[in-house]
């Protein structure tokens, strides 16, 4: 008989990890609200609109993530992450692109950690969030004239 070697993390340390995803789409919502609202000038608009869209899906998994804190036994944060505005349209949406860099590294690490406890349903969860975020990046790229960056994945 083998036996399985133990998680590389704990359930506790996967709650803190989540409740800091929590944070930034908080921040994401926040961001977007403001960007999308601010953005001005003809070659912005379409981004603008996607903006709003962007704002209800990060609210969406806003209330995945909290839902998993809870599941797993923890208090889902309350705190977002710093936003960080601009008046320069490019910048804004410069800073929404590494935000957007840090969520997918952070997501492809915590499907691993999911996975590792054996928490399927809310790697699952994360796997279908990575996707939109992904998305989001993609549409940020497009919108700066530069091809999408691959964020990599974050360490522990």
């Amino acid at each position: 008989m083998s036996k399985t070697a133990p998680a590389a993390i704990t359930r506790e340390e996967l709650v803190e990890k989540l409740n800091d995803d929590l944070s930034r789409e908080y921040q994401a919502i926040i961001a977007y609200v403001n960007y999308s609202q601010v953005l001005k000038g003809a070659a912005y608009m379409n981004i603008a609109d996607e903006l709003t869209v962007h704002a209800k899906q990060e609210l969406d998994h806003a209330l995945q993530i909290a839902n998993h804190v809870d599941y797993l036994g923890g208090m889902p944060s309350v705190t977002p992450k710093s936003v960080k505005t601009s008046e320069k349209a490019e910048d804004m949406l410069r800073f929404d692109l590494e935000n957007e860099k840090e969520t997918i590294r952070n997501y492809r690490r915590r499907v691993k950690q999911a996975d590792e406890l054996n928490e399927f349903a809310i790697a699952e969860s994360l796997r279908g969030i990575l996707v939109q975020e992904q998305d989001h990046l993609i549409a940020l790229a497009t919108a700066l004239g530069i091809d999408a960056p691959d964020p990599g994945i974050a360490d522990r």
